[in-house]
């Protein structure tokens, strides 16, 4: 499993992942920040990775239009600032959640078309 982090996640979730052989990149890193939310989906989709974000509201919504004509994704992960809180004191708890699940989920688009949280 591939996984790209949306600009909302710290850049050290991805170094911590990777440290552990994880395939995991962010939008700070790509130089992308402000990107519209159906070119950050495509960019996923394009190179076969699920995407972590917390903007729910919009990309549930972008997902069922993609969904009704067809298009595929590669997964997307949600989270909630209510249950697990972005910031430097739960940047572990990340690595941990998403280390479990990308360990749990390998091969090329093991989350194709699926929404997840994260607990």
């Amino acid at each position: 499993m591939r996984l790209l982090l949306d600009e909302h996640f710290s850049d050290r979730i991805a170094a911590a992942l990777r440290a552990v052989g994880h395939d995991v990149v962010t939008v700070s890193e790509l130089h992308i920040k402000g990107i519209d939310d159906g070119s950050l989906l495509a960019l996923a989709e394009r190179e076969d990775r699920a995407l972590l974000t917390n903007n729910v509201r919009d990309f549930l919504e972008l997902t069922a239009r993609w969904a009704s004509s067809g298009q595929d994704h590669c997964g997307l992960l949600f989270t909630s600032d209510a249950s697990l809180p972005r910031g430097r004191s739960n940047i572990g708890t990340y690595v941990e959640h998403l280390g479990r699940l990308m360990d749990a989920n390998p091969g090329r688009r093991p989350l194709e078309n699926q929404v997840r949280w994260l607990p």
